[in-house]
């Protein structure tokens, strides 16, 4: 936890701002949402209506009584749902400095959700994508506000293990639950359940270069001051590996060894707060290495390419049945 408490010394004050994150009842999100309102944020606390949390929202009030947390209901498998949440963002705050898409579910039996998309996809990208589309003029106003702002994305090194390196549309299509196998090998990162994973996370990245590029277009000053930032982990035993602690891979055994929750945190709280967190940028361990220090990486050409970001949005779009314009003026 060195490298994270460092972090959060390097950390400016965050009082009067207001941060959106998905997913923080445990893991990356709960240390991210917790340290936010440390350093005096305003935490929007988006998940799906459990116990878990409401157990996790008296847990973070009961670390910072001082803090402002606002529980947001928003199930990610549901795109009525994730409107729904926005609305009730809208209603809470008049503006937001950081939008962090963090929630994510991993390695998945092949299914669809009740929206007829790979609940990997949906959850991990496609929802969050209508999110960031329905917060946006939040954003702009926090843009506007406070000089700048932030949309954070959570991939994973895992986006690495796609089959020929490229985003494939038919992902990104509703599933028809043809998607590959319900297989998974840790060891060799294969099988259905990890390409449909790793296709998600690199949907994370590839849409932090295309919304880079596009909010570069806009003719407003507030706009173009708006950060698109991606992170990743490392790899932590965190609860998005909860159903896999039961298999018999060393791999998933050994998880327990690797990362801190607190500094698999890092670069999403790089990303989010850090003053020198760079636009289009990808915060993490060195090498997509599974432990470390946040470090900043370039995205590589497969993950920029426009041809694969105008093919992401222009699905995304139609998944989500959305128009995502940028705002100008």
């Amino acid at each position: 936890m060195k490298n994270y408490a460092e972090l959060c010394d390097s950390l400016p004050d965050l009082t009067g701002k207001a941060f959106a994150i998905t997913g923080t009842t445990s893991g990356t999100g709960f240390v991210a949402a917790q340290t936010v309102a440390e350093k005096g944020g305003m935490v929007l606390l988006l998940n799906r209506p459990s116990e878990r949390s409401v157990a996790s929202l008296d847990k973070l009030k009961a670390a910072v009584p001082e803090a402002r947390f606002i529980r947001v209901d928003c199930d990610l498998q549901d795109f009525d749902s994730v409107r729904a949440a926005a609305k009730a963002v809208g209603e809470a705050v008049d503006a937001l400095y950081c939008l962090s898409n963090n929630a994510g579910v991993m390695a998945l039996p092949n299914r669809a959700t009740k929206d007829g998309y790979d609940v990997q996809m949906q959850t991990n990208h496609l929802s969050h994508f209508l999110l960031t589309k329905e917060l946006f003029p939040l954003l702009a106003r926090g843009a506007a506000k406070h000089g700048e702002g932030r949309v954070v994305h959570h991939s994973s090194s895992a986006r690495n293990r796609v089959p020929g390196g490229c985003l494939a549309e038919e992902y990104l299509r509703e599933s028809g639950l043809h998607l590959g196998d319900n297989e998974m090998d840790m060891r060799n990162f294969g099988g259905g359940n990890l390409e449909r994973y790793a296709h998600s996370k690199l949907a994370n990245t590839v849409f932090t270069s295309a919304l880079s590029r596009r909010i570069g277009t806009s003719s407003s000053p507030a706009v173009r001051s708006i950060r698109s930032v991606a992170a990743h982990p490392g790899v932590a035993m965190t609860n998005l590996c909860d159903h896999l602690r039961t298999t018999e891979s060393p791999t998933t055994r050994d998880f327990s060894h690797l990362n801190s929750v607190e500094d698999a945190t890092m670069g999403l709280l790089y990303g989010m707060a850090s003053p020198d967190a760079m636009d289009g940028m990808l915060y993490g361990p060195k090498n997509d290495s599974f432990k470390g220090p946040s470090v900043p990486t370039t995205l590589e050409p497969h993950e920029t390419d426009k041809e694969s970001g105008d093919m992401l949005w222009k699905a995304s779009e139609e998944a989500t049945s959305v128009k995502f314009n940028m705002i100008n003026g």
